[in-house]
């Protein structure tokens, strides 16, 4: 085989980076580290940010924390009661990809939807790794510290504004299991907001407020299980090759020993693996 023959097998499939982990673990903030490294766009792969709206419930990244990254698939659906599949995901995340590897950047799919991402790469319709190599992330954490670190989260989105945000989502009687309000905290505010409107007295309103938030946390915890759970399943029983990163550290501390330990245990690994990848040719 001739020597240009090679060379265009080596080139014929495209580069994609997977960051996966739960929610909390930091997978926002090491795709737009990333992308800022290695010219690259990112993705959106979690299935409730896809909606337009509710930014503090759903977490999407501020402008400022997407640095000027190109993001996709991220705040672009406008009707908030629409219901966006497995096979609504896919069909977008590829045309993303393909817009992306046009652009010679590096496609990044960051996001916590571990169902979604599981379909994209093992449907055998779609056949992903026939098409792309793949490099996937794993932010791993204990769970006791990303426990209490999602709840934490919590505490800081109510000061945030999210009650009004939810106040403002809320209609009594809505359907938890589509669109927008499937988000953790839209169907945990439900009672206090009806008690709300009801014109209850202040104790029972505040009852249901400290119910609520306490649910939330708890549902949390236990979207945190479920992740680990995907994940460790797509390791372990799919065979997925994850290079995992220990956050437990990162989110253990705050302020400078934070961005310390980030950059010590998951960045600086996270671009080595990465450049690797990249600069490895294409097995023929």
């Amino acid at each position: 085989m001739g020597s240009a023959k090679v060379a265009e097998l080596r080139t014929t499939k495209g580069k994609v980076i997977f960051i996966m982990g739960t929610t909390g673990s930091g997978k926002t903030k090491l795709s737009v580290d990333l992308a800022l490294q290695f010219k690259g766009e990112i993705v959106n792969s979690d299935k409730i940010q896809v909606y337009r709206g509710g930014d503090i419930i759903t977490n999407k990244a501020s402008e400022i924390e997407r640095r000027g990254i190109r993001h996709h698939l991220l705040g672009f659906i406008e009707d908030t009661d629409a219901d966006f599949t497995t096979d609504d995901f896919c069909h977008h995340v590829q045309v993303s990809i393909k817009e992306i590897i046009n652009r010679n950047s590096i496609p990044i799919i960051a996001g916590g939807s571990n169902s979604y991402i599981k379909a994209l790469v093992e449907d055998p319709i779609i056949n992903f790794r026939a098409k792309y190599d793949c490099c996937f992330l794993w932010l791993d954490a204990s769970l006791l510290v990303i426990y209490a670190h999602v709840s934490r989260r919590v505490d800081q989105m109510v000061e945030a504004g999210v009650l009004h945000e939810l106040r403002r989502m809320f209609v009594p009687g809505a359907d938890y299991e589509c669109g927008i309000r499937r988000a953790i905290g839209a169907r945990e505010m439900d009672s206090y907001f009806m008690a709300e409107i009801n014109n209850e007295d202040e104790i029972t309103k505040k009852v249901l407020l400290e119910a609520g938030i306490k649910d939330i946390k708890e549902n949390t915890c236990k979207l945190v299980d479920r992740q680990t759970e995907k994940i460790e399943h797509l390791k372990n029983e799919l065979g997925w090759d994850m290079h995992r990163l220990d956050v437990t550290s990162v989110l253990q501390k705050s302020g400078k020993e934070a961005e310390n330990a980030w950059t010590a245990f998951v960045l600086e690994p996270s671009l080595s693996i990465v450049g690797g990848f990249l600069n490895k040719d294409n097995e023929i």
